[in-house]
């Protein structure tokens, strides 16, 4: 019975790779506040005004 579970889901591993990584692009893309990661992404570009003034 056991062996027989192990071999049902050693066989799905790759479905549970793909729902991961779904998860993960889902989190990164939809769940995340686009405000904080434009807010990081122009931190390099605040930096530059800064030093020519």
């Amino acid at each position: 019975m056991l062996d027989q579970t192990i071999n049902v889901l050693r066989s799905l591993w790759s479905v549970w790779v793909m729902i991961f990584f779904c998860g993960i692009v889902l989190w990164a893309y939809v769940l995340t506040p686009k405000a904080k990661i434009e807010a990081h992404g122009t931190i390099p570009l605040r930096d530059d005004d800064s030093e020519e003034r």
